[in-house]
């Protein structure tokens, strides 16, 4: 069985664009790859996080990854910092980039634009070594990512292909795995820019813990057109493009046969089906999640999951020493 392995960085609440982009598909792959799922801990201190927040941001993400269909039995859930090997494998990586390849990140150059030198973290610049070191360990064959993330799986193959023609070869090289639908969920006030839990407005972005019925409301008052036509158009119609990715996603009914059920209608039914699509989802994850939070299954799944996860790393990662001249018995 391929193995596949991704994670979220929770440094805000998960929203429903980490779970159409991402958690619903972690669900299907459980059945069909040999999962390993991680919360990115690590990289979220790339820049201050109130230590507060950010550990009830971590047990969420634990509680909703659960709460949307990942199954313990099935797949591997740990948080990064428990695994020590990603730690000390991510310096070894950062000792194999270059610095023009970190400084031609996409996401680096968005994140410090205008910023002082003097006031953007080392971790900041580096954290596409430790991205790849999260992924090499497990010699994973695929990674499910987002359009925008594509880049990370780029650097961490140039990485790898590296370390083995240098040292021998050592580590498999992974193959970004992009869905054709929902990969990237856009902001409901800005089309044109991905929903993000970063956002200043909270209107344009959903969250899992949103009450349903705020969910509805922010969908019905969505950014559409003037075009009053329902039509998959990303270019001229980034809006209801977007509605009907999310529609599409959670219902399963393909784009081109919800186009053609409002063909000759305007916005008003189809924001309401979407809306209702989203607030009976996000019902059914709550339910699940205040389940969970209150079993105390949490710190037993991610027990486990270390565990098992630390059996795979640890192994690779002594034999990287080894090649490299480390360690010396």
């Amino acid at each position: 069985m391929k193995r596949m392995l991704s994670g979220i960085k929770p440094t805000g609440e998960l929203t429903l664009g980490n779970y159409i982009g991402a958690l619903r598909n972690f669900v299907k792959y459980q059945d069909s790859y040999e999962l390993y799922v991680f919360v990115a801990n690590l990289h979220c201190v790339t820049v201050y996080q109130e230590p507060k927040e950010l550990r009830k941001n971590l047990k969420d993400a634990i509680a909703l990854y659960l709460a949307c269909g990942l199954d313990p039995e099935k797949c591997t859930i740990f948080l990064q910092s428990d695994v020590l090997e990603h730690a000390q494998l991510g310096w070894l990586m950062t000792c194999m980039t270059y610095m023009g390849e970190l400084g031609r990140m996409t996401q680096y150059k968005e994140k410090t634009k205008g910023a002082k030198d003097e006031s953007i973290s080392a971790g900041l610049f580096v954290y596409p070594s430790l991205m790849a070191a999260d992924i090499l360990l497990y010699d994973a064959d695929y990674v499910p990512v987002g359009e925008d993330q594509k880049q990370h799986v780029e650097i961490t193959r140039d990485l790898a292909q590296r370390f083995n023609n240098r040292y021998s070869e050592t580590f498999t090289l992974p193959e970004p795995l992009i869905p054709q639908v929902g990969a990237r969920i856009m902001s409901l006030t800005d089309p044109t820019k991905k929903m993000s839990k970063s956002e200043e407005s909270n209107k344009g972005c959903i969250y899992l813990t949103d009450d349903p019925a705020v969910a509805r409301k922010k969908i019905m008052g969505a950014v559409t057109d003037n075009y009053a036509h329902v039509n998959y158009d990303k270019e001229n119609q980034p809006g209801v493009s977007n509605l009907l990715e999310i529609l599409s996603s959670l219902t399963g009914e393909a784009i081109d046969s919800i186009v053609a059920r409002y063909e000759g209608k305007g916005y008003g039914d189809f924001k309401k089906e979407v809306g209702d699509a989203v607030a009976n989802e996000l019902t059914m994850i709550q339910n699940r999640y205040n389940d969970i939070l209150k079993s105390g299954m949490i710190e037993t799944v991610l027990k486990e999951g270390a565990e098992k996860a630390h059996r795979i790393a640890f192994r690779k990662l002594k034999k990287v020493q080894k090649k490299m001249g480390i360690d010396i018995f």
